[in-house]
């Protein structure tokens, strides 16, 4: 949550590149804005330089005055979490005397602490944010360098952050630190930068650095050296960004999330390129660093994510069930960590998030590498914490995803699973013929979604007879239930229609105590072995006088409508299942004039608790 973005270097002017790395990563916060940089007069610096705004990127743009020159600067785009969003709580935020500039990803957990602490101090305090705490520690900090004030200042914090500091007294450098929230350097010809995300980088450079949980870094116009918080140097060796800073533009679509169903086809060819091995009747995934041998020692599997990601890993749990034949089920990390789980050495752990980045996953992680467990990762961001924390894993190769509300990523983390679910089916019971019949349903992915995005006039005008709904059931059986939930979350989140899933076979325990003319349903209802038993709770609903939005292989009798998709193995069936509802929310959200790319409350990749 959250964007940070920095520069130093040769430009004159960085107010401009500082802007542009916000859009890019406005998807991360958008309630207020704020940027700071070291003033200059020819080649004298003039102190600091702040402007703050409430609202979007643009609205600070607005009010940065045209004589606003440096070649040092930060910048941050916000989701509040101390608060409300105002241009007082918007960051950067500055120390008594303004020499200190300090922008922050993250949660100070003491910092009522420290604030309580600073106030009997003399500390006047012009936010209600955590990080107002963290510029006071280092503006009254004895230290005689910057490094050395900021260690300082975050050895008192506890609590996750990622921060890039400015000092009026040393406009050569910015510092930056990292605790649980991403940073990234971007390293440049004589002009390094800083951001939360590649996205505010890749229009200037594709060589990164990224920081390790504990590690700081001072960057300087022509150089940048990294270093744990207690002051040993560490090694950072560049790599280079996979995607084009194209990737991160919309591509001719009128928002991300048209334009990221809509790349769904050629994103699942991408996930399946190079992995499918005809000869064995199986899958390459050499990633996992896990042999033969040991995949056949797993006894259980444990599949943990957040929002989109659980339920992707509700699908997982199931094709590996069916595939494998291995005890498997998903839970939300959130949860899981603070249960204090029996951790089994038997078990294999499989860690999903979009991002990598996702708080409460990275955090179950760690507790389970504390504990001995080995732990897979499914992610979509090379190189991010999970996939380094993690034993071994996959990526899923769903290429940028901007849009707050996860497409691509969730279609494509679904095939992910598809693939380890054939692999471990594969080194244990799973037969050189059914390896072939999910290979080939595998394959028939691409096009099959290309058929189904094909009518979304179709959809469009379904999403008109939802528009008026207050509330809307989801539902499904089995296979279908995390369909269910998917879509309901999607609806909730981009269209602010009340939405709840429910498992089919339990209508009859409570839910349909709900059902009536105002309260549409939608039915996930797949041609498979359980087929009679969908359309009869089709019937409970119509004998209740329910409206029926069917997904399903044909037409359903008793639906008000039905949305036909093409029919693969049915173990593949989900993956196509979703999409069409996809577009349903899309559609409904456009039509009640949502923000449909930046749903209110909401951001993108959520690195606070």
């Amino acid at each position: 949550m959250c964007g940070i973005v920095g520069y130093i270097g040769r430009r004159d002017d960085v107010a401009p590149l500082l802007l542009e790395g916000l859009q890019r990563l406005e998807y991360r916060g958008y309630d207020s804005a704020g940027i700071a940089i070291h003033g200059k007069s020819g080649s004298k610096s003039t102190g600091l330089k702040s402007v703050k705004a409430k609202g979007r990127v643009r609205d600070l743009e607005a009010k940065v005055p045209a004589r606003f020159k440096g070649s040092v600067g930060i910048a941050h785009t916000r989701w509040a979490t101390h608060g409300a969003p105002n241009d007082e709580n918007a960051h950067p935020h500055l120390d008594a005397d303004s020499k200190v500039a300090v922008v922050h990803n993250g949660i100070f957990d003491n910092a009522s602490d420290l604030r309580t602490r600073l106030t009997a101090d003399g500390v006047v305090f012009l936010s209600e944010t955590d990080t107002e705490v963290l510029a006071h520690l280092i503006g009254r900090s004895e230290a005689d360098t910057l490094e050395g004030k900021v260690r300082e200042a975050v050895g008192q914090i506890e609590g996750t952050y990622g921060v890039a500091v400015l000092h009026a007294d040393f406009p050569d450098r910015i510092v930056v630190a990292r605790n649980g929230s991403p940073v990234v350097l971007g390293i440049g010809e004589k002009e390094m930068f800083v951001a939360s995300d590649v996205a505010a980088l890749v229009s200037h450079t594709r060589q990164v650095v990224t920081l390790d949980d504990g590690e700081m870094a001072t960057l300087k116009a022509d150089d940048f050296r990294t270093y744990t918080t207690e002051g040993s140097r560490t090694s950072a060796t560049p790599t280079t960004v996979e995607y084009e800073a194209e990737s991160w533009d919309m591509g001719g679509h009128d928002t991300y999330m048209h334009k990221e169903i809509f790349e769904q086809a050629e994103a699942v060819d991408r996930v399946l390129r190079g992995r499918i091995d005809d000869r064995f009747s199986t899958v390459h995934l050499g990633g996992l660093n896990l042999d033969a041998r040991e995949a056949r020692g797993v006894r259980r599997i444990k599949i943990l994510g957040c929002g989109t990601s659980y339920h992707a890993g509700q699908i997982g749990a199931q094709l590996i069930e069916e595939l494998a034949r291995i005890p498997a089920d998903a839970e939300p990390a959130s949860e899981f960590r603070y249960r204090n789980p029996v951790v089994d050495p038997d078990t294999l752990y499989i860690a999903v998030s979009q991002s990598g980045e996702t708080y409460d996953v990275l955090a179950a992680v760690q507790e389970l590498k504390r504990k001995g467990a080995r732990v897979l990762g499914v992610v979509n961001v090379v190189g991010s914490a999970i996939a380094r924390e993690a034993d071994g894993g996959l990526y899923v190769h769903a290429g940028p995803e901007v849009c707050v509300v996860s497409t691509k990523c969730f279609t494509n983390t679904v095939v992910a699973f598809g693939l380890l679910a054939l692999h471990l089916g594969r080194t244990r019971d799973l037969s050189v013929a059914d390896g072939k019949r999910i290979i080939a349903g595998l394959r028939k992915l691409p096009e099959q979604i290309a058929d189904i995005l094909s009518r979304e006039d179709e959809i469009e005008k379904l999403a008109e007879e939802f528009t008026e709904a207050r509330s809307m059931l989801f539902i499904g059986r089995v296979r279908g239930y995390p369909v269910a939930r998917e879509a309901s979350l999607k609806l909730k989140e981009v269209s602010y229609i009340h939405a709840e899933a429910y498992p089919a076979s339990e209508l009859k325990h409570g839910p349909l105590a709900l059902i009536e003319p105002a309260m549409p349903t939608v039915a996930i209802v797949p041609d498979d072995d359980l087929l009679e038993k969908n359309r009869a709770a089709l019937e409970e609903i119509k004998a209740r006088e329910g409206k029926i939005l069917a997904v399903a292989h044909r037409e359903q009798e008793k639906a008000d409508h039905t949305i036909v998709v093409p029919k693969n193995e049915d173990e593949l069936d989900p993956i196509l299942m979703g999409i069409p509802l996809q577009l349903l929310a899309y559609h409904t959200a456009l039509k009640l004039g949502r923000d449909i790319d930046k749903p209110r409350n909401l951001a993108k990749s959520v690195t606070v608790e």
